[in-house]
């Protein structure tokens, strides 16, 4: 069962990412009070949000295709779950736009001070989006390496595709 195992590694790692990342960040703010500043900002707390609320989404939808193929079923996603994440889509659009709202009030209220680490938090994010609803851009092993140079670029993620197909049926 290689594509029950690749399915939950995809599903366990998008969690243990969202989960260690918080535990980072908690322990940040613990163990570095000089980091507190970077991690207590509006604009940094609001991209980190947004951010984990991707990765959430990645492992759900990895564990839902999981269990579809764990009970032996196709794991193309039924369609009411597909509107879930139709949603999810139509979410992250808007608190990605606001970012940019919340970039000019950091930079109004504090300057460049922090605006490093939102930047980097705030990008992380869209990376994410963009994996998840747009275009794969992530390839980990040697031969989807391989794979992404033979078909000359990007290919839409699984997750775009499986919408794509929804919404035309």
């Amino acid at each position: 069962m290689k594509v029950k195992r690749k399915l939950f590694g995809l599903w366990t790692g998008e969690l243990t990412a969202a989960l260690l990342f918080t535990a980072l960040w908690i322990g940040y703010l613990n163990e570095f009070s000089h980091l507190a500043f970077y991690l207590t900002t509006f604009s940094s707390v609001y991209a980190f949000i947004i951010l984990e609320f991707i990765l959430f989404q990645g492992s759900l939808y990895w564990f839902m295709k999981w269990r579809r193929v764990s009970r032996k079923e196709d794991s193309h996603l039924p369609s009411s779950y597909i509107q879930l994440f139709l949603l999810f889509k139509k979410m992250n659009k808007i608190l990605l736009t606001l970012g940019l709202g919340v970039l000019i009030y950091h930079y109004m209220q504090l300057g460049v001070k922090g605006l490093a680490f939102f930047l980097g938090l705030y990008a992380f994010a869209w990376i994410e989006y963009i994996n998840y609803y747009v275009i794969r851009l992530s390839y980990q092993s040697p031969s989807e390496i391989k794979e992404f140079f033979e078909q000359k670029g990007f290919k839409r993620s699984i997750l775009a595709r499986e919408i794509d197909k929804n919404q035309r049926v």
